[in-house]
């Protein structure tokens, strides 16, 4: 795979406090200026980048604690949204602030600068927001650590 274009945000580590309110640029190669034709029209995308600042003994932990907090119970990776991966693949959904040029400016995007990005994707509430069944009882426990 290839980068399309980087993430500019001027964050060099993980904020304490979160992503939410994070701004950043998603500067594409020019020649995919073409490719964000319609994405406007969305409120909100999905962001593929490679998490390219992961350690290889961070790729190998199998199991953490969801948010680093250890009165939540130790699980494993697949089971988190945790950076610790064995492919180091970032997946966020972004609110789209605008376009300009072959740049888009977005919201929520919780990826250091400089991150690769390999792909984005339009939001369709009909393709991708599905009601969860159930989920553990600590998704509930972070609910408290993540801004509205």
């Amino acid at each position: 795979m290839q980068p399309i274009g980087y993430v500019r945000n001027g964050r060099e580590a993980r904020p304490p406090d979160g992503w939410a309110a994070s701004v950043a640029r998603i500067e594409l190669a020019a020649r995919f200026e073409p490719h964000l034709d319609g994405l406007a029209e969305f409120s909100h995308a999905l962001i593929v980048y490679w998490m390219d600042r992961a350690r290889p003994q961070d790729r190998q932990i199998a199991r953490v604690h969801p948010r680093g907090r250890a009165d939540l119970p130790l699980v494993g990776v697949f089971a988190t949204r945790s950076q610790h991966r064995p492919n180091p693949l970032g997946v966020t959904v972004v609110e789209i602030l605008r376009i300009e040029g072959a740049t888009l400016i977005v919201r929520g995007l919780d990826a250091l600068d400089g991150s690769p990005v390999l792909d984005i994707k339009s939001y369709a509430p009909l393709l991708d927001d599905r009601p969860a069944r159930h989920h553990p009882a600590w998704v509930d426990a972070l609910a408290a650590d993540i801004p509205s």
